[in-house]
């Protein structure tokens, strides 16, 4: 774990992470990042902090650190094109810097489409994990005391970054944990990775959680004291908290909140962002290798539809009570679009009964969608078509509703380029 220079939240090696409450259909077999058709150590990159280092050494930017204590964590972020309301914090142990990490200090994340910055306050690391089109997650430090500042690509994050909870590939991940009333979480049996299909009481150990949610449950802002039993935590004056100032002092951070709906939101787009480069990858093997291997040829299938099954939000666990952030991330969020003639958005909230407004996910805009094998996008553009237009009416589908689907279809076709042309038609 000391070596582990980025994670959002980590299992110790050799802990096999599942999910609880519910089957996998994906086969999680690590994918060969060394195969001739990926490249990962090697292949050229085209990510956001790749372009910000050219632009560096060009003199075309200029990073220079605050004045406030936050050293370059400001412009970083500007630089990256991260939004600053997108803060959540974690307070369990569960980074390289855990020495660093409690209640009384948590991590910030920060996150946008394709960046995901981490700050520990006291250190002079930033960590940064940017999504290239075509390589998929890159991890990088920041050293923010070295002349000049640098960043350090470090692939020693695949140690934990690389497992059954990023679907095989060097990805990202949430998960829920039992911790201490120091932040250390009971590593016991399998942590609980966490994304939009999660219930909502299994979420957020470990994390803290600004937000309303009535009367719904979950496990954040709460710590146990019985090391025979992690999982009893103390919920006393942990949930729907609008502040955190009786858990610790904000001072040297961006905010005091760990927004509720920029949480929720970063759970669905990590899964999100896996399975596209999972199957991305998988396209690109199977092209290189020939379509004669049939394991992998159905292993690529099941995967197609393990996406396209997620992108609809059909197995999604809904709400039963309304949630309502105190940040201004759910408005910043949904203002970023695109929106079609009637003004609607596929980031548009719905918060009621569900996460969004519209049953398909706003990471079919991302670059790492249209970095795809031309076949793989093709592939899921007509799963999609079916399912949205009511072709496909298979069970696992039912929850969509005829008018949500035809939104979906009609957002996309008003606002998505490159569109296969059935879709306008």
């Amino acid at each position: 774990m000391r070596k582990t220079w980025w994670a959002l939240v980590i299992a110790p090696i050799g802990v096999l992470v599942a999910l609880r409450g519910r089957s996998q259909t994906i086969d999680e077999a690590l994918t060969p990042v060394d195969h001739p058709a990926i490249r990962y150590y090697d292949g050229a990159l085209n990510d956001r902090v790749t372009r910000l280092i050219r632009d560096l050494a060009a003199g075309k930017r200029k990073l220079e650190p605050s004045a406030n204590g936050l050293g370059y964590l400001p412009v970083l972020l500007e630089a990256l094109g991260v939004p600053r309301d997108s803060q959540s914090l974690v307070f369990s142990k569960t980074s390289f810097q855990a020495s660093r990490i409690s209640p009384k200090n948590p991590r910030a994340i920060y996150f946008s489409d394709d960046v995901t910055v981490g700050y520990v306050r006291g250190s002079n690391l930033l960590e940064v994990a940017a999504l290239d089109p075509k390589q998929g997650v890159i991890f990088y430090s920041f050293d923010q005391e070295a002349n000049p500042p640098r960043f350090d690509r470090r692939d020693v994050c695949l140690q934990c970054h690389e497992s059954k909870g990023t679907l095989g590939i060097p990805g990202l991940l949430v998960a829920s944990v039992y911790p201490d009333a120091d932040g250390m979480p009971a590593f016991r049996g399998a942590q609980n990775i966490t994304d939009h299909r999660t219930p909502f009481e299994q979420r957020y150990g470990g994390w803290y959680v600004t937000g309303t949610h009535g009367d719904m449950r979950h496990l954040g802002n709460a710590i146990g004291h019985e090391p025979d039993h992690p999982e009893v935590l103390d919920s006393r004056d942990a949930l729907n908290l609008t502040s955190l100032a009786r858990k610790f002092d904000p001072a040297g951070y961006l905010s005091g909140l760990s927004d509720l709906v920029a949480l929720m939101t970063l759970e669905h787009q990590t899964r999100m962002t896996d399975l596209i480069i999972r199957v991305g990858w998988e396209a690109r093997m199977l092209e290189h290798d020939g379509l004669s291997d049939a394991a992998a040829r159905a292993r690529y299938d099941a995967d197609v539809e393990s996406l396209v099954t997620y992108m609809l939000f059909a197995d999604e666990a809904p709400l039963y009570d309304d949630v309502a952030g105190v940040s201004a991330f759910t408005e910043t969020f949904a203002a970023r679009g695109p929106r079609d003639s009637r003004g609607r958005s596929l980031r548009d909230f719905d918060l009621h009964t569900r996460l969004f407004k519209y049953p398909l996910s706003y990471m079919i805009y991302s670059d790492a969608f249209d970095g795809m094998p031309s076949q793989a996008r093709e592939r899921i553009y007509q799963r999609l078509y079916e399912v949205l237009t009511g072709k496909d009416q298979s069970p696992k589908f039912q929850r969509l509703s005829a008018a949500g689907r035809r939104a979906a279809l009609e957002i996309v076709a008003g606002t998505k380029s490159a569109l296969p042309g059935y879709w306008r038609d």
